[in-house]
């Protein structure tokens, strides 16, 4: 489809510089437009008819992209990186910025990347809040940890326990001899880590209510080693399987794929490369292991892996191959099917992990 305007965005936190080209690419329009529906809409009110933008998926994207969306016709989100490798200028300014990128638009050179839709955005927002207050928990245990490290006399009367922050935990360390400052701060920091908890709960409560009658999640939840969390994650982070042709391709997009290098009519393989949706790659990741412990066609498969190239590339091609069953499971709309055993249609895992 052919646009008469071609409006390029940088956006800012509290102000965003507007370029406004025709098709020849003159410039019709620029300038400072404060962060808000109104003062947007005013700018770009001789130019909404016919029209597409384009702004760089930068911290907070979301906003200026549902005002725009409300006002043009396409709104186009860019990849800031390859839009840095495209055109890099020496020179930086707002003007510059909104400028090229409105040239690259007219031009339909924009490397896009995917914009989620309302649901997958608030999935995304309900676990990562979740995921926020579970680093903090983990955090305030470590420091926990830490500070008992420094009575190992002490430490070496507490009975092993695998949970040092259960019922039973908490009633050695109580008993632990310190001084009077570290225990107030060890008695906060566990009134700390009982809010925190009850913050995770209330949290995992807004996830399941999101997510609720999902069918990509129940399907998720079959796989081995996903459990309701990883379901929700892996569901919110693909949004739409229809927008990757193959597994390969959403292995790229994971990041769970090797860099290449290739030179002189040679090609080498290394690590998984370090860009991509570094949520997905995690989840894949970490279930690895629940995974082979479950399943023992996996089981194999990682065996036979370890044991020629090394525990990290077993973990990581495990890894790849549970997202592959789980592209196909989303594809083709069906439950996993362990070779030899009767569909279960349930999950591995009964609770967020």
């Amino acid at each position: 489809m052919s646009y008469d305007y071609h409006i390029g965005v940088d956006y800012h936190k509290a102000y965003s510089h507007i370029v406004v080209q025709d098709t020849g690419g003159k410039t019709l329009r620029s300038g400072r437009v404060r962060n808000d529906r109104r003062s947007l809409a005013g700018f770009l009110s001789p130019f909404a008819a016919n029209a597409h933008a384009v702004l760089e998926a930068t911290r907070n994207w979301t906003v200026m992209f549902d005002w725009l969306d409300e006002l043009c016709d396409e709104v186009v989100l860019a990849h800031p990186l390859k839009v840095k490798a495209i055109a890099d200028a020496k020179i930086k300014t707002d003007k510059i910025d909104a400028t090229i990128l409105s040239h690259l638009l007219r031009a339909d050179l924009i490397p896009a990347a995917h914009a989620p839709s309302l649901r997958a955005r608030e999935a995304r927002s309900a676990l990562r809040e979740r995921m926020f207050y579970v680093r903090l928990r983990t955090m305030v245990k470590n420091r926990i940890v830490t500070l008992f490290d420094r009575y190992p006399e002490e430490r070496a009367k507490l009975k092993p326990l695998t949970d040092l922050f259960g019922t039973a935990g908490r009633k050695q360390l109580a008993e632990v001899a310190v001084s009077e400052l570290d225990r107030i701060q060890v008695d906060r920091s566990l009134a700390l880590i009982g809010d925190l908890n009850t913050r995770i709960k209330e949290s995992e409560a807004t996830i399941k209510a999101q997510s609720k009658g999902n069918a990509n999640v129940r399907r998720l939840k079959t796989l081995p080693g996903i459990g309701e969390f990883f379901a929700r994650l892996i569901d919110a982070e693909i949004d739409d399987i229809g927008r990757f042709r193959s597994a390969g391709k959403l292995a790229a997009y994971a990041g769970l794929v090797p860099s290449t290098y290739s030179s002189g009519g040679k090609t080498f393989h290394g690590r998984i490369i370090k860009q991509g949706n570094k949520w997905l790659r995690w989840a894949f990741v970490e279930a690895v292991a629940p995974a082979v412990a479950t399943d023992p066609d996996l089981k194999a498969y990682y065996e036979r892996l370890k044991a020629t190239k090394g525990t990290n590339p077993a973990k990581v091609a495990t890894a790849r191959r549970l997202l592959t069953i789980a592209f196909q499971l989303l594809r083709d709309g069906r439950s996993y099917e362990r070779r030899g055993a009767r569909p279960e249609g349930r999950s591995q895992q009964s609770r967020l992990s």
